[in-house]
């Protein structure tokens, strides 16, 4: 007998989002908590609490405008060091297991935060970077998703937290750098470093030079050379 996976929610909570929030609850914390004309996940003292698993651009008015209202925002941000590749059928059986190649390091956490990379300079700002064991639900959807064969993800769900990372300002996200940097170097040096693709290294250079963190100091061929300020 084939293995049936749990029902796919109905709600707009997704799963992921629905499990590390309760993760992250502490007794005392307000939910889905009205405050200036926004709905915050969680709401501790005079902190606010958003879980926000992707898309940070989404958010981007939301956290600019709390923060210019002089709050305390905090992003909570799952980065998956494994990922669970669970295919399934209409009816949500599940066809195939399998774990991703894929492992998420604090760096991908640039990705999402070229969006709005300078809001890293306010005051009040801070991200707390949640590593993850995942699940991620994909159901076969002909002409959608070419480049997963059609399979597109239905859902992401939490095994596992195991680790977190709090990063509170411009020194945290330098931290980030990789060790063994030369003096001045460009994004592909970056990159390699990181073990991480070209473009990770592109966007942490933007993000660290919007902050005024890093500084260009010349060219290497094409290349933009940069050094820490």
């Amino acid at each position: 007998m084939s293995e049936v996976a749990p029902r796919i929610g109905t709600l707009r909570e997704k799963p992921l989002h629905a499990s590390l929030k309760e993760w992250y609850t502490q007794p005392g914390d307000r939910v889905e908590c009205p405050v200036d004309g926004f709905v915050i996940d969680l709401v501790r003292g005079d902190l606010l609490i958003e879980i926000q698993s992707s898309g940070f651009s989404s958010m981007k008015q939301k956290v600019l405008s709390l923060l210019d209202a002089g709050h305390r925002v905090r992003i909570v941000h799952p980065i998956p060091v494994d990922r669970w590749i669970v295919k399934v059928d209409d009816e949500g059986t599940i066809l195939s297991r399998r774990r991703s190649p894929r492992h998420g390091e604090p760096t991908d956490v640039f990705s999402e935060l070229v969006s709005f990379p300078g809001s890293m300079a306010q005051s009040g700002l801070e991200l707390e970077l949640v590593m993850t064991i995942e699940e991620q639900y994909r159901i076969h959807t002909p002409g959608r998703s070419w480049r997963r064969n059609g399979w597109t993800v239905l859902e992401r769900r939490l095994v596992e937290v195991v680790e977190s990372h709090l990063l509170t300002g411009i020194d945290d996200l330098i931290g980030l750098l990789p060790e063994g940097l030369p003096d001045q170097f460009t994004t592909a040096d970056l990159a390699t470093h990181l073990g991480r693709p070209l473009r990770t290294g592109q966007q942490m250079a933007y993000c660290l030079r919007t902050l005024g963190a890093l500084v260009a100091v010349g060219k290497a061929g094409n290349s933009v050379l940069y050094q820490l300020r």
